[in-house]
């Protein structure tokens, strides 16, 4: 196939519009499955480059959920506690932990469950069966990977009334080393963002604490892989083999930080006693309940334990979770990663990085502020790496 004929670019007004090969060859992928569009393939090849590098770097399976060109999350394949699996809607999967790349999907799909509704899949790995009946329950636009197993293939074909899209990619492509794109009728060329990102972009540790764990140089490295697929500015916190807030397309780097700390902390609050008691009604349906669980926990556009409103959502009416409960759960919180796409300007970032539990941060430096942010992550005892990279993504 040399090309593809889309229903529309980026809105139904923008036609016509394609995918092709600009010299003539022919795509690296199969549609196997559903009629993707100009987004969803915009969606799929990020995610694709994202798990392909997060699977070479760290040597697991890996899955990304992409929406609107940044990731909600990714994961490599680690088995998940109790308590995440019922976070995570996955405690009712069986034999979830004999599959790593169910492992990796269960995480990545439940980080920001709000986020990831309608997203698209990235999976580094052939799709297996476990898998494939994870996504078929989840509401998705389409999943891309290297191949599928039969009986995984027909599993997600039978999703969205047999029109979900499946796109298989040759593992193998390499794309050429110069990329360009047209804004404005004016073309665009720059060298592809080949830089690799490992282990050693984390040996120089700027603060008084060298003490990076390898538990924390995985967290780090998927932070910072993450956010070289992540719209800029982007800030990334990363726990226990998984992205779990993102901030991504943000003017300031500030905004970045309570943008992705507030997401990581809705993931930690997620996990409280509290939240997995919660009596819901048992036709209210998964994103429903996602959606009464952000409410609970940051308190919304509705007060879901009020008078008149609880009993749209719960058999009974719960304790309010109360800001004072969650300040105190959170303050038990350490050990988390933080990557920045960019130098921290100012160190209001590592204050706030702080208050999220983080106790890792890798950034490219060069602020001329440097001296300060490094203070400050001294005054918490965290550990700080200089990459000297910065990974903008536009």
């Amino acid at each position: 196939m040399k090309e593809f004929e889309l229903k529309y670019g980026c809105n139904p007004n923008q036609k016509p519009s394609k995918i092709y090969m600009a010299d003539g060859s022919d795509l690296p992928i199969e549609i196997l499955n559903g009629r993707p569009g100009y987004i969803n393939f915009l969606d799929a090849f990020n995610s694709w480059q994202l798990v392909k590098e997060l699977k070479a770097a760290l040597g697991l399976p890996a899955v990304t959920s992409f929406k609107h060109v940044s990731p909600t999350s990714a994961a490599v394949g680690i088995p998940l506690s109790d308590k995440l699996k019922k976070a995570c809607f996955v405690d009712d999967v069986p034999d979830l932990d004999a599959s790593p790349l169910a492992c990796a999907y269960a995480r990545a799909r439940g980080t920001d469950r709000m986020c990831s509704f309608g997203d698209w899949v990235a999976l580094s790995d052939v799709c297996d069966v476990t898998t494939a009946n994870m996504i078929k329950r989840e509401v998705s636009d389409g999943v891309i990977a290297p191949g599928y197993e039969p009986e995984a293939l027909e599993i997600l074909k039978s999703k969205r009334k047999g029109a979900y899209n499946i796109v298989k990619i040759d593992p193998d492509y390499v794309p050429a080393e110069r990329e360009t794109k047209q804004v404005f009728g004016i073309t665009f060329e720059q060298g592809r963002n080949n830089f690799k990102i490992d282990r050693e972009l984390l040996s120089n540790i700027v603060t008084a604490n060298k003490d990076l764990p390898d538990s924390a140089a995985r967290d780090l490295i998927i932070s910072l892989i993450t956010l070289k697929y992540t719209q800029s500015n982007s800030v990334c916190y990363a726990f226990n083999g998984q992205a779990i807030g993102v901030g991504a397309g943000q003017q300031s780097r500030i905004h970045c930080t309570r943008l992705a700390g507030t997401k990581a902390d809705t993931w930690f609050l997620r996990q409280a006693d509290k939240v997995l008691a919660l009596p819901f009604r048992p036709e209210l349906g998964r994103p429903e309940r996602d959606n009464v669980i952000d409410g609970y926990i940051n308190q919304n556009e509705e007060d879901v334990c009020g008078e008149g409103i609880w009993q749209k959502y719960f058999t009974e009416r719960p304790e309010p979770f109360t800001k004072e409960e969650q300040k105190a759960y959170l303050a038990t919180i350490d050990g988390v990663s933080l990557g920045s796409d960019a130098f921290f300007p100012f160190d209001d970032n590592v204050e706030r990085a702080r208050m999220s539990g983080v106790k890792y941060i890798a950034e490219p430096g060069g602020s001329i502020r440097d001296d300060i942010v490094i203070a400050r992550a001294n005054k918490h005892d965290m550990v700080m790496c200089f990459t000297g990279m910065r990974l903008f993504h536009h």
